[in-house]
């Protein structure tokens, strides 16, 4: 297993190379820079963008801008960001924990209750209690998460019983412990439920279906011959060969971590990866775009080999080919 984990990684390698290249190229592609918005200005002289273009690197072509970007990443330097003239570094350290808490209380909402209710929903098969979990799966499956996200802050807003936005309440520094925790529960709500409803109904349709499909399998109909507990044959057979392909599935979701999702955090005004990557691309920062993509790059081979890691444990045929 430390061997393959080993491999994985220094597979990632050139991975991670040809996707900052072709990002690198499709962001030079676009048309202008981040000083188009001087260039404009008729108060900045001509020799004025001529010395910001220097500064930045901007007047160099695509090879040599590359090369002295990833000769810096390689030495642990991801740039200066044009916009807020800090190193990009810093910048995305301030916005990734907001991001974290955020992805990892939608994870646990939504991967908790879509399994149980998945289960719940297979092992009633065509009854009500089926039928209705059917019919919120396919409600979290069809409106869209900004669509969503605006019909709660209208609840929000009407209802005052939630936050329209932010992680924080503006007097959250003179909370103690447990009222800034309580604080942030409150806060992470919206975008919480915004972000699971559709994770949750996705989850709970794939566990539905793959659990049906391994109670109607021969080795099941065998069990119950031999007179084992019903318990033993769905919790301890069925359920844990359900499970493999939301490993896989649990492997994309961490992936999107540090991503975030942008148009729940930017209706949400949620300090977090998403919002931050649609401002950069706007004001055309680079260094900070690169950096954002590459994040997300690295954490969908991370989110990938703990997947495999987790499915080895479950499943002996798999742990058999790590061996």
């Amino acid at each position: 297993m430390f061997k393959y984990i080993v491999r994985r990684l220094i597979l990632s390698i050139p991975v991670l190379l040809g996707v900052s290249f072709l990002s690198f190229i499709i962001i030079q592609a676009a048309p202008g820079d981040f000083l188009d918005q001087f260039r404009m200005n008729p108060t900045f002289s001509q020799e004025s963008i001529r010395l910001l273009e220097e500064k930045f690197g901007l007047n160099d072509n695509f090879f040599v801008q590359y090369g002295k970007w990833l000769f810096q990443m390689v030495q642990g330097n991801w740039g200066h960001s044009f916009q807020y003239h800090q190193p990009v570094f810093s910048i995305i350290w301030t916005r990734v924990g907001a991001t974290l808490l955020l992805s990892i209380t939608t994870l646990i909402l939504s991967w908790s209750i879509g399994i149980s209710v998945g289960i719940f929903a297979a092992l009633r098969q065509y009854r009500p209690g089926d039928q209705i979990a059917s019919v919120v799966a396919f409600l979290g499956l069809s409106i869209p998460n900004f669509f969503f996200a605006l019909l709660f802050l209208y609840f929000a807003a009407k209802t005052g019983w939630f936050p329209i936005g932010g992680i924080m309440s503006i007097n959250s520094a003179e909370f103690g412990f447990w009222q800034t925790i309580g604080d942030y529960l409150w806060h992470v709500v919206g975008p919480a439920i915004t972000l699971g409803f559709s994770g949750l109904a996705g989850v709970m349709r794939q566990m539905r279906g793959q659990f049906l499909d391994q109670m109607s399998m021969d080795y099941v109909e065998f069990a119950r011959a031999k007179g084992m507990p019903r318990r033993t044959v769905v919790f301890g057979h069925a359920l844990r060969n359900a499970i493999n392909p939301l490993i896989t599935m649990f492997g994309y979701a961490l992936s999107s971590l540090l991503g975030g999702a942008v148009l729940t955090e930017t209706v949400f005004s949620w300090p977090g990866m998403g919002r931050l990557t649609i401002e950069a691309l706007n004001a055309q920062d680079l260094y900070l775009v690169m950096a954002t993509l590459l994040l997300s790059s690295l954490m969908l081979i991370i989110g990938n080999l703990i997947a495999d890691i987790f499915l080895a444990g479950v499943d002996p045929r798999v742990r058999k080919r790590f061996q």
